[in-house]
């Protein structure tokens, strides 16, 4: 290789990475500002007024984003990366509480978010990586839990998210400092103790259910 080849191969391998820093931030600043659209003027936000945001073409938005969902798609798992899933760490020697408290900040984040969740569900959008981590923490909490023997040893992790899902739906304007939603949770949460009595068996364990849907 000569000298001017060499020089040649290292500027474009430098352009090369500066290209891909640039496509990264922008779509950080896309999601970014997508995430305050979408609480701030709700589903019908349009890609336009997000790239005018984001201070970046709309062709840039489109590159990165080829449908309204993936873009959806990608705030939802912003907001589950970056606020939710750093709730999920344990911070106690006591397996309930880390659990109960996991649970509780996951609510408080989460309904915060409630216009996010709901373009989210309108759009299919819930198969992102970040819930699939949230849900794989929240089930090492459950095993913990289950091991220390304060919780039913037949619970699933499914069994949480119906939990999350039940106090969210409790959630009003008219609570802002979300003194019910965390009443509601201390009552749903008392069913997640041991008990001499068993849950009934849930679809994925009920006779006749396949290898495929467990």
């Amino acid at each position: 290789m000569t000298p001017g080849s060499a020089y040649y191969c290292a500027v474009m391998a430098t352009d090369r990475r500066t290209l891909r820093a640039d496509a990264a931030r922008n779509y950080q600043r896309i999601v970014g500002v997508a995430v305050t659209a979408f609480e701030e003027l709700g589903p019908e936000v349009t890609l336009e007024e997000i790239a005018r945001r984001a201070d970046v073409s709309v062709m840039t938005v489109y590159r990165r984003f080829r449908a309204r969902d993936q873009l959806v798609r990608a705030v939802l798992d912003h907001v589950l990366t970056t606020e939710v899933q750093p709730m999920t760490a344990a911070h106690t020697d006591d397996p309930w509480r880390d659990l109960v408290n996991v649970l509780e900040a996951s609510i408080d984040v989460l309904a915060r978010r409630q216009v996010i969740l709901s373009i989210a569900r309108e759009s299919d959008a819930f198969d992102v990586e970040g819930v699939r981590h949230y849900l794989s923490s929240l089930e090492r909490l459950l095993r913990r839990a289950v091991e220390a023997g304060v919780v039913r040893p037949e619970l699933e992790v499914r069994d949480l998210a119906a939990v999350i899902v039940m106090v969210l739906a409790t959630v009003r304007p008219s609570d802002p400092d979300g003194a019910d939603r965390r009443r509601n949770l201390a009552l749903v949460v008392e069913g997640l103790r041991v008990s001499p009595t068993t849950l009934p068996p849930s679809s994925r364990q009920a006779p006749g259910a396949t290898v495929c849907e467990q």
